[in-house]
């Protein structure tokens, strides 16, 4: 057998494999991570209204 295709067919096994995480629990992870997601969204829009209103404040503070 010649060194270059020498476990050729090795290397691509991994294909083969059963997947590591089951189908439940990848469904799990994935809520989580909409959630984690929803709540990082909430809170920047909470960041965005506390800036604009302190800018509405400071704005008619120097007026």
């Amino acid at each position: 057998m010649s060194m270059l295709t020498h476990g050729f067919g090795h290397r691509f096994g991994w294909t083969e494999r059963q997947p590591r995480i089951s189908k439940a629990r990848k469904a799990q992870l994935k809520r989580v991570a909409l959630r984690a997601l929803a709540l990082l969204s909430m809170g920047s829009v909470l960041a965005a209204l506390i800036a604009l209103k302190t800018v509405i404040y400071l704005w008619h503070l120097a007026a």
